[in-house]
């Protein structure tokens, strides 16, 4: 048995690093213990923070996405001030578009939605004066322009936690959690592979892998896997760093980043289960896509694919809160494919719960009981 800790997160990735950087930040002795899965999601995620853009599920997940791209921009700060390594976050605004005949129903009913959500924020923007932004750019029909949409680079991100972390007292722990040993409904520690951890609370952070941990404590956490691939194209002499995120509404987005590199994705594989490899097929997609998006990408140099497990849950909605039958045991995870938009701020919400303060914003429509029997 280690020496108790106030609290251990488990899983590393972005959401996890961000609970540990926040809980830390309390004055919380904190564990983090991560077994640094294959195909985690964070690796591999885009990073497009463009909620006013995004086709809402709901009205809280609205809420929760733009407020969790507002948090982006006190937090980046933050981490800076620390001397934490740069988190590739930067505003460089996003074009939706419609490019082909098919796109211009979808693109009218969703233009209605966006405008009215983002009054001031987001307009119209002439088909000439969309492609001048991004010189790739082939046919396009209609396009909106977000100017307040902004990128990050999930791995330089989750680093930059991390960084913050450790300055704050983080103790990292490399290894597998085989159970939770329970008096009553209170978790009293954590029992890795490597060793146990005595703890006054514990929190999941883990990704895809949640639903083996949720086993572990008794408790259903229905998430599954759903596979992404990226691929990395590099630009030779142009200057990237100035484009906006393409978003085309019924084909792959395109990711700028300075440098010359672009990020095309990405694929959606739900029976894909745990298998994360690139393949042929979802290549072949992704390049057939972006070059009828922007043909000028045609002479780019293929760089790599990047592949991601991204957790979704039974109703496509994040799980954050309390596990009922519990005292002391929270979850944040079932991100989908908004993770790197919605995990810092939603680590900040757990975080405030588990601290015993009401969050900043209403956690009852993400609450794990919502999936119990009634």
């Amino acid at each position: 048995m280690s020496t108790p800790v106030d609290a251990v997160v488990v899983g590393g990735g972005l959401v996890g690093a961000a609970l540990a950087y926040e809980l830390c930040g309390e004055g919380l002795h904190t564990a983090l213990v991560d077994r640094h899965d294959r195909g985690r999601a964070t690796d591999a995620g885009a990073g497009i923070l463009s909620p006013e853009t995004i086709v809402t599920k709901s009205d809280p997940w609205s809420g929760l996405a733009m407020a969790s791209a507002d948090h982006y921009r006190h937090l980046v700060p933050e981490l800076a001030e620390l001397g934490a390594p740069d988190t590739g976050y930067a505003q460089c605004g996003s074009l939706r578009l419609a490019i082909r005949e098919w796109d211009d129903e979808l693109f009218a009913t969703t233009r209605q939605q966006i405008l009215a959500r983002s009054v001031g924020t987001v307009h119209d923007l002439d088909p000439a004066e969309a492609r001048a932004m991004c010189p790739p750019l082939g046919t396009v029909r209609a396009a909106l322009h977000n100017p307040q949409a902004a990128r990050v680079d999930g791995r330089l991100a989750t680093a930059a936690l991390l960084h913050g972390a450790r300055l704050r007292g983080l103790t990292e722990l490399a290894a597998s959690v085989t159970g939770f040993q329970r008096v009553g409904s209170e978790v009293v520690a954590v029992e890795t592979d490597a060793a146990t951890l005595a703890c006054g609370a514990a929190v999941i952070a883990g990704g895809a892998w949640t639903p083996e941990l949720g086993a572990q404590l008794g408790i259903e956490l229905p998430i599954v896997p759903v596979r992404g691939q990226i691929v990395h194209l590099l630009v030779e002499g142009a200057d990237t760093r100035s484009w906006p995120i393409l978003q085309p509404v019924l084909s792959h987005y395109v990711v700028s980043w300075p440098g010359g590199r672009i990020a095309v994705g990405a694929t959606v594989e739900p029976d894909a289960g745990f298998d994360a490899r690139p393949t042929a097929a979802g290549i072949r997609q992704l390049l057939s896509e972006v070059l009828h998006l922007a043909p000028g990408l045609g002479d780019a140099t293929f760089v790599e694919v990047r592949t991601g497990l991204r957790p979704v849950s039974a109703d496509d909605v994040p799980i954050l809160g309390r596990v009922a039958g519990t005292d002391n045991v929270y979850v944040a995870t079932g991100h989908g494919a908004n993770g790197l938009l919605l995990g810092p701020y939603s680590a900040r919400l757990v975080a405030e719960l588990l601290l015993g303060r009401g969050p900043s914003t209403d956690l009852e429509p993400f609450a794990p009981d919502r999936f119990s029997p009634a």
